[in-house]
């Protein structure tokens, strides 16, 4: 019979466990990064709603949503570097359990999103949760390997949330109506920006990805309802100098 190897400590099933979280955050984010492949999303269908969203104001310009290429290929590379130089880091640790629930989520949004606008807005909303609790864990080194690429993916979650508040809201006539629902989501989006930016240091890369949605919603309506650009650009100011002071704290 082999000998038996030396006893495991709970230090060495800790390591273990450590890599073990690393390797499922580098499985969840290649399904969140090829799920477009399988599911491919170019937004609400207008007749999903009860009321048809035609053009909704509250939507940003459609060039805003590259941001995924950037967002998906970061986060890519911060799981691959996660397995492979900090697989058993204990402060790379705390973040990984939701980071993998936000991205499990969303492997799963954009096949819900083409069914239920209901249920893509609850899911969205559990991400973006999600991401902001592994945000809020993330150490302060590694900051563009870790912290820079969860702080973009979490900025462009609260404002797509919010957006989907928006859209859902005026599509089932829930009292507002178009302009009111997306005069409160931006509102919303900018409360929530705020909250976090006041809240968690150094992670300008949270405001630059609120900012990008604000102008292109500003741009959305540049021919149409001008007190949206006026809030949506007045809003893209006040986060762009909440981030500033976020990136010196």
């Amino acid at each position: 019979m082999p000998e038996p190897g030396p006893p495991r400590t709970p230090e060495t099933r800790a390591r273990d466990q450590r890599r073990m979280k690393a390797i499922l955050v580098a499985v969840a984010a290649l399904a969140f990064a090829t799920a477009p492949a399988a599911f491919p999303f170019a937004g609400f269908d207008p007749d999903q709603f009860p009321v048809p969203q035609v053009d909704p104001p509250v939507q940003p310009a459609g060039y805003a949503f590259a941001i995924w290429g950037p967002i998906y290929l970061w986060l890519l590379a911060s799981a691959a570097f996660g397995v492979v130089r900090r697989g058993d880091a204990p402060e790379w640790d705390p973040p990984r359990w939701p980071l993998i629930g936000s991205l499990a989520i969303g492997a799963a949004w954009l096949a819900v999103a083409q069914v239920s606008p209901v249920w893509a807005t609850i899911l969205i909303w559990a991400m973006l949760i999600l991401a902001l609790v592994a945000l809020s864990r993330t150490p302060t080194s590694d900051q563009w390997l870790l912290r820079a690429p969860l702080a973009l993916y979490a900025g462009w979650l609260t404002a797509a949330s919010w957006v989907s508040i928006g859209l859902t809201g005026a599509g089932y006539e829930i009292a507002l109506g178009q302009y009111g629902w997306a005069i409160g989501a931006l509102l919303g989006a900018l409360a929530t920006a705020a909250l976090v930016l006041t809240r968690l240091p150094r992670i300008p890369l949270y405001a630059v990805a609120v900012v990008w949605a604000l102008v292109a919603v500003a741009v959305a309506n540049w021919s149409g309802i001008w007190s949206l650009v006026v809030l949506s650009l007045a809003g893209a100011v006040a986060v762009a100098a909440l981030g500033y002071r976020s990136a010196r704290a």
